[in-house]
């Protein structure tokens, strides 16, 4: 997902001289096609993201258009007053392009895991909130919204899935259906789209039809493909690599309970945050109920 990312950001750098790309000293493998093909509008600010932010300001407030690349809890958290002080208060077209969302970075142990940053971005009044699920609906999202005036944060993942799934398609503000069912309402956001994905064919062989719908975008949030998506719904069921607290099963309750429609509702997300533990992600993931077949327990619970 970050060499698509890349690609579509040297390819419309190509075309406006506006766009800079900063790095805090990450992302060497995945940045050497920007900064070989634009050297002056490339910086590496050194591990200081707290100061990457602050230059990206000065740079959006002369006119330019700055990505600030970094592993997702470095690119949010470390900087985290510098970005409500300096794009946001001051409306600034900065993007924050945070590699690496939930537990991709795994074996770098509990400080590698941004099982916090939707919640902590979509507090931020004006900031977008973008996770794609794969490299082509990154590209498409980039390709969508890289000149809009606001302040933009990028959740991507480490790698694309194997197979991509989005089809290359991202509308601003909207939700997207993946699959069509009427048993039970699966919504999840990012990379764990696959594996909800992989969930719905699980309960297909058990005679369970599974509704998908995927969020790319949970700032601002698509509410009416919500509402109408949750009226329709039988039993809803959110899976995210996030902490439940304020990320995506959080923004469903709030549409839930805005709109007054009593569900059978739970919540998947990180069970086990923290606590120092490393592993690889897929072990990480099993660990905390995330895998597509615990997603499938956790949807026929839920019903039965």
């Amino acid at each position: 997902m970050r060499r698509e990312f890349i690609a579509k950001l040297c390819e419309l750098a190509a075309s406006d001289r506006r766009i800079m790309l900063l790095t805090a000293d990450l992302g060497f493998s995945v940045v050497e096609p920007f900064a070989q093909a634009y050297p002056d509008r490339f910086v590496n600010v050194g591990v200081a993201e707290q100061n990457m932010i602050g230059v990206a300001t000065g740079l959006a407030e002369a006119g330019f258009l700055p990505f600030c690349y970094s592993i997702a809890t470095f690119a949010t958290l470390r900087p985290y007053e510098f970005i409500r002080n300096g794009p946001v208060a001051h409306e600034l077209p900065v993007r924050i392009v945070g590699v690496g969302g939930g537990f991709d970075y795994g074996t770098g142990g509990s400080t590698h895991h941004s099982l916090e940053d939707i919640a902590v971005m979509r507090a931020l009044p004006g900031m977008m909130v973008l996770a794609p699920i794969d490299g082509p609906q990154a590209a498409a999202a980039l390709q969508c919204l890289w000149s809009a005036p606001s302040p933009i944060y990028f959740r991507l993942g480490k790698d694309s899935p194997q197979v991509a799934i989005s089809g290359g398609r991202f509308e601003f503000a909207r939700a997207q259906t993946l699959r069509r069912g009427t048993d039970i309402l699966l919504i999840s956001t990012g990379a764990m789209v696959v594996e909800t994905m992989r969930a719905a064919e699980i309960l297909a062989g058990a005679g369970m039809l599974a509704m998908v719908l995927s969020v790319p975008c949970l700032a601002p949030a698509p509410l009416a493909d919500l509402r109408s998506a949750l009226a329709d719904a039988s039993a809803v069921l959110t899976i995210e690599a996030h902490q439940q607290a304020g990320g995506l099963g959080s923004l469903v309750a709030e549409v839930l309970a805005e709109a007054r429609l009593a569900r059978p509702f739970r919540r998947l997300a990180a069970s086990q945050p923290g606590a120092g533990r490393g592993g690889s992600a897929a072990w990480l993931l099993e660990r905390n109920g995330l895998t597509a077949d615990a997603i499938a327990v956790a949807a026929q619970t839920l019903l039965f």
